[in-house]
């Protein structure tokens, strides 16, 4: 999501090709030979493939003219990309009981285990310092990184799972973005 994101803002022509993870296509010889990590998404530009999402939307933001994905301020950049492995490197409970399904399905899963609730409560306390009472953006303007963390406060709040409102309003508002709309309107295969 955040690559496309990404390549969206940045208004750069890209093609996208679905890799169907429940069929391991990703181990396969043929995306192997193109994605040195065998993960999703790779993006291949002039001939050089890159793989892993943050690394991508670092090289996107430093290659092409455009919207910033990006804070500017060393720190505040240091900032985001800390918030995006910290996304994508923690939180495993939640990101296993209320998997990506919940977002774009609409699929409705039963209550948080006890751990996944010490998770959230994890997230909402790292979430509540970083946003700003009442701010639309975790540094002042959008960067990719609020992507990031919408989408993580979204598998709870879609859920119907408590969320503090602040971070419901945070999390519903970058939401609305119209390149994240155009992701989240993606047609999907059935699951």
């Amino acid at each position: 999501m955040s690559v496309f994101v990404a390549l969206t803002e940045k208004q750069l022509p890209f093609e996208l090709k679905a890799v169907d993870l429940s069929a391991n296509a990703n181990h396969e010889a043929s995306y192997a030979a193109t994605s040195l990590t065998r993960r999703v998404p790779t993006l291949v530009h002039n001939g050089f493939a890159l793989s892993e999402s943050s690394a991508i939307t670092e090289y996107v933001d430093t290659v092409f003219e455009g919207v910033p994905l990006y804070p500017t301020g060393t720190q505040e950049r240091a900032r985001a990309r800390q918030v995006q492995a910290w996304l994508r490197s923690d939180l495993m409970p939640i990101r296993h009981e209320r998997s990506t399904e919940v977002v774009f399905y609409g699929a409705i899963k039963p209550p948080l285990s006890f751990e996944a609730q010490a998770t959230a409560k994890k997230l909402f306390s790292v979430a509540e310092a970083l946003v700003p009472p009442g701010g639309e953006n975790l540094f002042g303007q959008w960067c990719i990184a609020d992507v990031d963390l919408a989408l993580m406060l979204n598998r709870l709040v879609l859920n119907g799972d408590a969320v503090p409102e602040r971070l419901t309003s945070y999390a519903r508002r970058q939401w609305q973005r119209p390149s994240v709309q155009l992701w989240v309107n993606q047609r999907r295969p059935p699951l």
